[in-house]
């Protein structure tokens, strides 16, 4: 059984996605889930970002006299997004991709269209230079058309190579519901995300995974996004002349950031029904590296909604030096394993 946690005793874990060298074998095939969906803005952005000058990908006027019939979806924002979906099975001990030996598109990509991962593990050999693993990425849309086949090396981690810095003291733990893959019985093997209600523990803590180098470019753009245009976050001879260090993050945008980086545990929320006691315990600047980290409270059925439960959980926000920097208290409602959810209409 592959598992996403390590078991740190005293009722705490630390999350960790991603199977090792020695977990993989020949013939293994990993579903990716969840499937991502595009769209033709993302289409646009990435071609204008990118310089791309092929009119195909946002000129809709002159896409609609093509084959096509529409603007076509850029053939490596499509590459970006298949090899980045199978990060959760690979992309922890995975050190770089040496060589792609073939990318074929099979089929378009639209805006609208929603696209889904499975990677087969061709091949691997270990020397005492290095981990190699050759694998075959291919995508489907939601029709079940395949629209791309990947083939490339990968040069990974093993255990007796791992750095000491990233490497996690306890042992994997073999609880059930702590399983990153489903085992489908036929060598396929589907990505799992997120805890059902019975299996959130009072008193339990959570180290959650992966952190959040905070950029220059963050605190710009969501300034701007959410109108804060409040010369701490974005103007730089401002924060100079005020005497910081560096710009900060809108502290509504910390907020959402460490609520976002639990959500590899708590993933498999219906809503957040409130939040409480937030408190801003530490200044945040650029550069600053945060982590979160959520202790379970308290659980109980919904009365009303009784395929629910209903939990509370208090989160921190842990920087790289160890500074708690942000806490609040959260109710959460989660959908219950025994009941009908959309991740089993999923196939999730």
């Amino acid at each position: 059984m592959f598992s996403a946690y390590y078991a740190l005793g005293n009722s705490r874990f630390q999350e960790r996605f991603g199977v090792s060298f020695e977990g993989l074998a020949p013939g293994q095939r990993f579903l990716h889930r969840p499937g991502i969906t595009f769209s033709q803005q993302e289409n646009v952005d990435d071609s204008l970002n990118m310089l791309n000058s092929a009119m195909l990908h946002y000129d809709e006027r002159y896409a609609g006299g093509t084959a096509w019939e529409r603007p076509l979806m850029v053939s490596t924002w499509t590459l970006q997004r298949l090899i980045g979906m199978t990060w959760k099975t690979f992309g922890t001990y995975r050190k770089r991709i040496l060589s792609m030996d073939s990318i074929a598109m099979k089929g378009p990509v639209f805006g609208g269209d929603t696209i889904y991962a499975e990677t087969e593990v061709l091949q691997k050999t270990l020397s005492s230079a290095s981990a190699l693993v050759r694998l075959r990425t291919e995508g489907y849309n939601q029709r079940r058309e395949q629209i791309a086949i990947v083939e490339y090396t990968i040069e990974m981690f093993h255990e007796g190579d791992l750095p000491d810095a990233i490497r996690i003291g306890g042992q994997p733990s073999d609880e059930l519901r702590f399983r990153s893959h489903r085992d489908n019985g036929d060598g396929t093997y589907t990505e799992q995300v997120g805890l059902f209600f019975e299996d959130l523990a009072e008193n339990e803590t959570f180290a959650h995974f992966p952190r959040r180098t905070i950029l220059p470019s963050d605190l710009a753009a969501r300034a701007y996004s959410a109108l804060d245009w409040s010369p701490a976050s974005h103007d730089f001879a401002w924060a100079e002349a005020a005497g910081l260090p560096s710009n900060s993050p809108p502290q509504t945008w910390l907020v959402g950031l460490i609520a976002a980086l639990s959500t590899r545990t708590l993933g498999r929320v219906v809503a957040n029904l409130a939040w409480n006691k937030v408190e801003f315990l530490s200044d945040v600047f650029a550069g600053d590296t945060v982590e979160s980290r959520s202790t379970i409270t308290g659980t109980r059925v919904s009365t009303s909604r009784p395929n629910e439960g209903i939990v509370t959980v208090d989160t921190e926000g842990i920087a790289q030096d160890s500074r708690c920097v942000l806490r609040f208290s959260r109710t959460l409602l989660v959908y219950r394993k025994s009941a009908q959810t959309p991740y089993q209409a999923a196939g999730y």
